[in-house]
């Protein structure tokens, strides 16, 4: 289902419609500040199984996910004061943070340091799914398995098929990734440099 979402004022009714969805363990595509997205609940264990059917990828490579604000980030990962401060300047971006996750986030979003990706988008569509579901929602680029991405949500729906419930057309996005930026330990190293400008952090 290719469902036209408004990326300024999303429309309740449309969100709403998504996240019972994703509350059934269904499986969305979805836009970002930096490439279309495909996501479900960080708490639904076979919806994020089906993802890494999809992405034919490692079980051993953890996806990031979007929280909604800095507050909700808080509840998944452990938030020193100076990645406060520091989120607090750049999000909502075009960046992903790794912390140290929580006690509340899945095993198999962590890594075997107990890291994840986290996210807050610059994007009302993802951020209203986020705090409607009540959940974070797993963030991986909508992509075929050799890393072809897709920038067109309706070959993204022509692609996948009946693999993705819904996908959303939030109109066009960017096309660059995020920047990845650790704040473990309170030292900041870039991980990757993409959108989000990193001269903070050199």
């Amino acid at each position: 289902m290719l469902i036209e979402i408004n990326t300024r004022n999303p429309q309740p009714r449309l969100i709403t419609k998504v996240v019972e969805v994703i509350k059934r363990g269904g499986i969305i595509a979805y836009p970002t500040d930096t490439y279309y997205g495909i996501g479900c609940d960080i708490m639904n264990k076979k919806a994020i199984e089906k993802i890494y059917l999809l992405k034919q990828r490692d079980k051993i490579k953890p996806f990031s996910f979007l929280c909604s604000d800095l507050k909700n980030i808080s509840h998944y990962a452990k938030v020193s004061n100076y990645a406060y401060k520091t989120m607090k300047r750049l999000l909502p971006g075009p960046y992903t943070f790794v912390l140290e996750g929580s006690k509340l986030v899945p095993k198999i979003m962590l890594t075997k340091r107990k890291n994840a990706g986290i996210r807050v988008p610059d994007n009302s569509i993802c951020l209203e799914l986020v705090k409607e579901l009540g959940n974070p929602i797993i963030s991986t680029s909508a992509s075929m398995p050799d890393g072809t991405l897709f920038f067109d949500p309706s070959l993204i729906h022509d692609y996948f098929q009946s693999r993705i419930d819904i996908v959303i057309d939030g109109g066009p996005v960017p096309g660059y990734p995020s920047s990845v930026i650790s704040l473990i330990n309170d030292m900041p190293e870039v991980i990757r440099e993409g959108r989000g400008d990193v001269s903070l952090f050199i």
